[in-house]
């Protein structure tokens, strides 16, 4: 996310800086509902649907928890494995576009907000997190994340193990943020389960650069 340093008044002038320039916005061109552009990155083969913007109800956006008893490997980062999560008081906007094809679904969520959002960072101890509990096992790790000027941007691969009706069952789900000012876009990837087919691997490049087109199109570049 960029920043900008003020040391005192006087070296707006200085560095040639009206000073009344910081109470413009940062992204003045900046569009959620330009999230819809990305129906373009994907072909034919995609089933493609649109939310147009509405208001941001932070519960429906929450992570999904653990169930009680899951004790976390180490135990500091359960809350970065638990997800991105978005204060209840949080006001604003959100739009989504959603694709599922070629074994995959996509999800592209763009939110305006009434403050910034802090980004879950990992930091060093918790790029790798496990976690053990009643009926459920897993690991979430962080993954590589594209970088992109003027936001601050987090890639995560979850995947959870679970027993239904004896049967052991595995989810997996790759999730890349990307966050600057007001503004977070999200984008979540995971393969669909279709009977009688072999589960197609995540098309992680493509979610990557799903997230580097969704901010440049809410950014209005």
């Amino acid at each position: 996310m960029l920043t900008r340093n003020v040391l005192l008044a006087g070296t707006c002038a200085a560095a040639l800086v009206a000073c009344g320039q910081s109470d413009e916005p940062k992204f003045p061109n900046a569009d959620i509902a330009k999230v819809a552009e990305l129906r373009s990155a994907f072909g034919p083969e995609f089933k493609v649907s649109d939310v147009a913007p509405t208001g941001i109800d932070p519960q429906m956006l929450a992570p999904q928890k653990m169930p009680p008893g899951v004790q976390f490997e180490p135990a500091d980062c359960a809350r970065f494995a638990e997800g991105q999560s978005l204060p209840l008081e949080l006001k604003g906007n959100m739009a989504a576009t959603a694709a599922e094809g070629a074994g995959n679904r996509f999800i592209v969520l763009a939110l305006e907000t009434s403050q910034p959002i802090p980004i879950s960072d990992p930091g060093e101890a918790c790029k790798q997190v496990k976690f053990l509990g009643p009926g459920a096992r897993g690991q979430v790790d962080v993954v590589e994340s594209p970088e992109i000027d003027g936001a601050r941007t987090v890639g995560t691969h979850r995947v959870v193990q679970t027993a239904v009706g004896g049967e052991p069952r595995t989810g997996e789900l790759y999730n890349y943020v990307a966050s600057f000012g007001p503004y977070m876009v999200i984008v979540t990837a995971n393969p669909l389960v279709v009977p009688d087919k072999p589960v197609a691997p995540v098309d992680t490049a493509r979610a990557r650069d799903l997230l580097t087109a969704a901010v440049a199109a809410v950014k209005g570049h």
